[in-house]
């Protein structure tokens, strides 16, 4: 059976399990670790994703995402192919590290983020590598302690965090504590580890309940969350899915998005190869960078290629556009555009 593609979108949550290949160690100590926290750090940042959780295991890593302007599977392609290529040669080893597959689970976030906070904090206490709360808010390899003010890290969204637990810091604090401490006492989460119906339901007295008065249940092993919150994710990945074939079929590809926005901004395509600074074909470039990616599922690689620039660039100017009303009202123009009833033959 054909694996299923990735469900993702501006603003989804997402709780990430990356596992070592045949769960062999990923980490051999601690300056792995900090290189892999300092290539998330810049990834984030430059991404406009929001980290709210993470934790470094021995043979795996857990994290908890926002998806910013750049979808989770760049960022994750560009996260562990840089630490393996710098692991391996560190640790003079060859082949693969990681799993050939990430775990990426999409989450409703009322139910469950705050659970997911302590979930995945929770796991070096689970393990055994650190006794209780108290070590676990100094230790360097998880975000428990820069929530808890004792860790600086300025790449993660420890305000969006706390502000679910309390109106202050002192009091959010403490009741982040308060509730790891009641997580602490709980085994293995079916509901947040385990898969399809299970997983989207809630755990099995959610299904049973469903069962008992025949109520019909949606399931995805890629979601977790409530029957109603699956049907709608799933739909909107759908829809998002066809308009893409439909481009796709129809034969739109970077070079046909490229010669409909110099049509609709009446430039010559030249200049978006050249070395120009104008802010005009700077905006140009950005703007078909975001309908690349967003839409067509074209790698930002490819777009720095087309243009002579950088990939970290097509990045930045991604994200300037998600945020810049003009520009995504623009963007919406050049997408009417490539309607397979508008492309001129």
């Amino acid at each position: 059976m054909p694996r299923q593609s990735r469900i993702d979108a501006p603003g989804a949550l997402h709780h990430i399990l990356v596992r070592g290949i045949d769960r062999k160690q990923i980490f051999f100590d601690d300056k792995d670790r900090e290189d892999f926290i300092a290539r998330l750090s810049v990834l984030v940042e430059e991404t406009q994703t929001r980290c709210f959780a993470w934790a470094l295991m021995t043979n795996h890593v857990h994290l908890l995402f926002r998806t910013g302007a750049v979808a989770i599977a760049s960022i994750m392609r560009r996260l562990l192919t840089g630490y393996a290529i710098r692991f391996n040669r560190r640790h003079r080893r060859y082949g693969h590290l990681f799993q050939n597959r990430y775990k990426s689970i999409l989450c409703e976030e009322d139910p469950y983020l705050r659970q997911l906070v302590a979930y995945i904090h929770l796991n070096p206490v689970r393990a055994g590598i650190v006794a209780d709360l108290s070590s676990l808010a100094v230790y360097p390899f998880t975000g428990y302690g820069a929530l808890m003010g004792k860790i600086e890290r300025s790449w993660q969204d420890t305000d969006y965090v706390l502000a679910l637990f309390g109106g202050t810091v002192s009091e959010a604090r403490e009741k982040l504590k308060d509730h790891l401490t009641k997580w602490s006492t709980k085994g293995r989460c079916v509901e947040l580890t385990g898969g399809g119906l299970i997983r989207s339901a809630g755990g099995w007295r959610a299904v049973k309940d469903a069962y008992r008065d025949k109520i019909k249940i949606s399931s995805d092993e890629r979601i977790l969350g409530s029957s109603d919150f699956v049907d709608s994710t799933l739909n909107l990945s759908k829809e998002a899915y066809e308009r893409r074939t439909m481009l796709r079929s129809a034969g739109i590809d970077l070079s046909v998005l490229i010669a409909a926005a110099c049509r609709h901004f009446e430039i010559d395509e030249k200049e978006l190869g050249s070395r120009t600074r104008r802010v005009d074909i700077a905006r140009v470039r950005a703007l078909i960078g975001y309908i690349a990616t967003q839409e067509l599922a074209v790698s930002g690689s490819e777009v720095a290629c087309r243009f002579n620039i950088d990939r970290s660039a097509v990045s930045r100017a991604v994200r300037r556009v998600a945020s810049d009303n003009e520009l995504i009202e623009a963007a919406k123009t050049v997408l009417s555009m490539l309607e397979p009833t508008s492309i001129q033959q």
